[in-house]
């Protein structure tokens, strides 16, 4: 999975827990299903293999290197929407929400061509 596909779905998680915690709020009772965490998560960490025979550890150096690349990609990706709300804030800008901005942000990410289209046009 790329870290833009990454980036959508912790913004899929965010939209997700604030509506949560809105229903929360109100008293409602939660679904159990799985989550937008659950679900991205699932499909972000590989599957790990350990061959039989694998000592405690040979089988915590697999799981180390198989697991590291995508907690790092799922940090990048929440790091990088904490800051962009994080900016918005400390800016005390009021014409925009938080729900508003992670949909500004899943549109631009949406598109790659045309971040790159508007880069070129600032040349």
């Amino acid at each position: 999975m790329e870290q833009r596909e990454i980036v959508l779905r912790a913004i899929g998680v965010l939209t997700e827990t604030q509506e949560m915690v809105r229903r929360l709020s109100d008293g409602d009772r939660l679904d159990s299903d799985l989550t937008q965490l659950g679900r991205l998560v699932s499909e972000v960490f590989p599957t790990i293999e350990i061959p039989a025979g694998s000592d405690a550890e040979q089988a915590a150096e697999l799981t180390i290197a198989a697991l590291m690349p995508a907690s790092v990609s799922l940090v990048e990706a929440f790091a990088f929407l904490f800051t962009q709300l994080a900016r918005v804030h400390d800016e005390g800008r009021t014409d925009v929400n938080s729900t508003e901005l992670l949909r500004e942000i899943a549109l631009r990410m949406s598109d790659p061509g045309e971040e790159e289209q508007e880069q070129e046009g600032d040349e």
